[in-house]
């Protein structure tokens, strides 16, 4: 009977020790829950791009994680950086979308901002961006340029129609009045058709996907905000056209270069190696994959992938800014 009893301990005990290595392998994110969360509110670009990453990075990851979509919205998306950057966990379960304007908050020493751009573990982007502003139908204003004669209202609801603005009245005569309070395109959208404003700014591709505005004509674009023109909108101008001194370029061009980053995703500073490699590779695995593909073609929302590793290059390279531009630049800060 002694002999059956210590014969059972030792299978029991050689058991548990193939037992072990199984769980000390087991992938890092199984039972796990990845919040991704989008420095914007709901029903705008970001968070359109986040709920769509949402529904597809979680399979590409091994141990297949919940994955939760959390709105984190607030001064242009530097509450959930500075959440991101010193409270979220630093262990790979949270990832972030900023608006695309994060890299010049930081420089310009907005408001709150006490994050760093460079030390983001960037993750990949998902698009480039163009941003936009345009006037309702029955405005009569057909050009940028007869903001000169006219002032015009328009919705502000993120940095971009509030930025742009102020560098344009600064640099030009046209006379923008920017109504802020908006807290997504969509309360701006609702407050042109009900005639409170006459115009808004976001995005080309949340105007195309969120309204049915450009085919029906109810708008008219009339600025882009980008270096050169959009291959979709060849006769409307960007800012470059509008200014003559090569200072007020350079300072353009400081905002202008947010639209490379576009929708771009982060983790934590300080996450492990292997664990922001395995992100960047569920990442580009994700922008691959079949029914991520039909999702964005379905939506009608662009797809322009990027690596972790170029965005965190060009996120590095971009925020090497001259002290002049940097202060040519402050015209457009926000107050």
């Amino acid at each position: 009977m002694r002999e059956l009893v210590t014969f059972v301990a030792a299978a029991l005990t050689a058991a548990s020790l193939l037992v072990l290595p199984a769980r000390a392998q087991e992938p890092f994110y199984a039972g796990k829950t990845l919040t991704l969360y989008v420095g914007s509110g709901a029903g705008g670009g970001y968070d359109l791009y986040g709920r769509v990453v949402g529904r597809h990075i979680g399979k590409h990851l091994r141990g297949n994680p919940n994955v939760v979509v959390a709105n984190m919205p607030g001064a242009g998306s530097v509450i959930m950086t500075n959440f991101m950057y010193a409270v979220a966990p630093k262990d790979g379960t949270a990832l972030g979308i900023p608006m695309q304007q994060i890299r010049e908050d930081q420089l310009l020493g907005a408001q709150g901002a006490r994050f760093d751009v460079t030390k983001m573990n960037w993750i990949g982007r998902i698009s480039s961006n163009v941003e936009i502003s345009y006037v309702w139908h029955t405005v009569p204003v057909q050009r940028v340029e007869d903001l000169r004669r006219r002032e015009t209202t328009f919705a502000g609801s993120g940095a971009t129609s509030l930025i742009y603005p102020r560098m344009l009245a600064a640099m030009t005569d046209q006379k923008w009045k920017v109504i802020p309070g908006y807290i997504t395109t969509a309360p701006a959208h609702l407050a042109m058709e009900r005639g409170e404003v006459e115009g808004a700014s976001s995005s080309l591709n949340t105007l195309r996907t969120t309204t049915e505005w450009l085919q029906k004509k109810f708008v008219r674009i009339i600025i882009q905000y980008a270096d050169e023109r959009h291959v979709d909108l060849p006769d409307v101008p960007t800012p470059m056209e509008l200014v003559a001194s090569p200072d007020d370029k350079a300072a353009l061009q400081f905002y202008t270069g947010s639209g490379s980053l576009g929708r771009a995703l982060f983790t934590t500073p300080g996450a492990p190696a292997e664990r922001v490699a395995e992100l960047r590779a569920a990442f580009l695995a994700m922008t691959r994959d079949a029914a991520f593909l039909a999702e964005i073609e379905k939506s009608g929302l662009e797809l322009a992938p990027l690596r972790g590793e170029d965005v965190q290059a060009m996120i590095e390279r971009a925020s090497r800014v001259s002290p002049a531009v940097l202060e040519r630049a402050r015209l457009g800060q926000l107050q």
